[in-house]
């Protein structure tokens, strides 16, 4: 394409449903290299989420009807009262117009994806450069959200979320008028060549953490762990959604809620590639883990819990060591623990990774009034532990 990209020469394709998506061009792009971006996981969650999130999907293609670029969506209905909400522009909403969340029904248009952190919204190829690439992508998020059917019309658009490496590239979207800003953020260990089993990993630990792990591995042993495939999961939904209620129920904000059908779905279409591990206290369940394997990445996604075990049995802790273990044993060299309960995640070894979001109101005026509320969200403080000796620092 040589760079330059004559915009009536272009080509789009619009998809409501990703089981309808051209897989072999959309897959050019992609390169299945992220799994939040196969059609097989958006299938799922999709499926999945019928009557809760519509999902948009758009392929472009240059003249030559080569695909170069892909985008897709999700439109979230911010509208129940007394929802929690996951991420932080809602309450930009909440000042900038009186009693928004409650007197009116919001909704997002969102470039990403509402269920896992990172840069699963959109993907070029080096056909285009990226400055073309996030206008096209402004041009036709602005283009969806302003659709003329009433229940399309959105409040705000957001792009989430970009790792420090691609900060620079995906500042381009400030040309078209969006705010960047950073929220909590991702926890992410490391995980060392030199970690050929827990018992590396552990003696890699100072003598304070490594005793403070053992701890966790005493409280927690009379727990058993079952890998579940699709089936089991599917015989124990009643009580998986009753465990990830639960977390919901603590979490300081959500933005939705997944449905129990989703896990069914992810091990169904992702195999080996969705691990979901069922924890049993006797013949009682007490919590559930799950993860996305891909690359060499292991991403930590959804738990459930019984809190009524939690502390004595040490659950959630012994699910965050379980991980590191799974990431040894599958060879990965990255483990993503996401947000929240970073003081324990420090501890484990996992360090900060500041991630960082755009947003835009559909109101010029009202866009303008972002700024000053935007420069004033940061991540959440906490003390950075340093669980490892000096000579094993990372």
């Amino acid at each position: 394409m040589g760079g330059k990209i004559n915009y009536n020469e272009l080509k789009l394709s619009f998809y409501d449903s990703a089981d309808l998506v051209n897989k072999a061009d959309w897959n050019r792009v992609t390169g299945e290299k992220n799994i939040y971006l196969t059609l097989e996981y958006l299938s799922g969650l999709e499926n999945a989420m019928t009557g809760e999130i519509e999902f948009r999907y758009i392929v472009f293609y240059d003249k030559f009807l080569t695909p170069f670029a892909v985008a897709y969506f999700q439109l979230i209905h911010l509208a129940e009262k007394g929802l929690k909400y996951r991420e932080i522009f809602c309450r930009i909403a909440d000042r900038i117009k009186n009693k928004l969340i409650e007197s009116i029904d919001v909704k997002v248009l969102l470039c990403g994806n509402i269920f896992a952190c990172g840069e699963n919204g959109f993907a070029f190829t080096s056909d285009i450069k990226a400055k073309e690439a996030y206008h096209l992508l402004a041009v036709n998020m602005d283009r969806i959200a302003q659709e003329k059917e009433e229940k399309r019309q959105v409040s705000f658009g957001i792009v989430k979320e970009f790792w420090p490496s691609s900060t620079e590239q995906s500042k381009i979207l400030i040309d078209s008028s969006f705010k960047d800003f950073m929220i909590d953020v991702n926890m992410v260990l490391k995980i060392q060549p030199t970690w050929k089993n827990m018992e590396d990993y552990l003696g890699a630990m100072n003598t304070k953490f490594r005793t403070k792990a053992n701890g966790v591995f005493k409280k927690s042993s009379a727990l058993k762990m079952v890998n579940f495939e699709a089936k089991d999961i599917l015989k124990h939904n009643n009580k998986i959604v009753e465990l990830y209620q639960s977390v919901l129920a603590n979490a300081e904000y959500k933005f939705s809620e997944l449905s129990g059908k989703a896990f069914v779905n992810f091990k169904q279409k992702l195999n080996n590639q969705f691990i979901f591990r069922a924890y049993f206290y006797g013949e009682k369940m007490v919590g559930f883990s799950s993860a996305f394997h891909f690359g060499n990445v292991l991403d930590a996604n959804f738990v459930g819990l019984d809190y009524g075990f939690n502390k004595d049995l040490a659950i959630y802790q012994r699910m965050l060591y379980d991980f590191v273990a799974l990431s040894i044993e599958l060879g990965a060299t990255e483990l993503r623990l996401g947000r929240t309960a970073e003081l324990v995640k420090s501890s484990m070894g996992a360090l900060p990774i500041n991630m960082v979001l755009y947003a835009k109101h559909r109101n010029s005026i009202s866009n303008k009034l972002l700024s000053p509320f935007i420069s004033s969200i940061s991540p959440s403080k906490f003390e950075l532990r340093s669980p490892f000796k000096k000579t094993d620092q990372l």
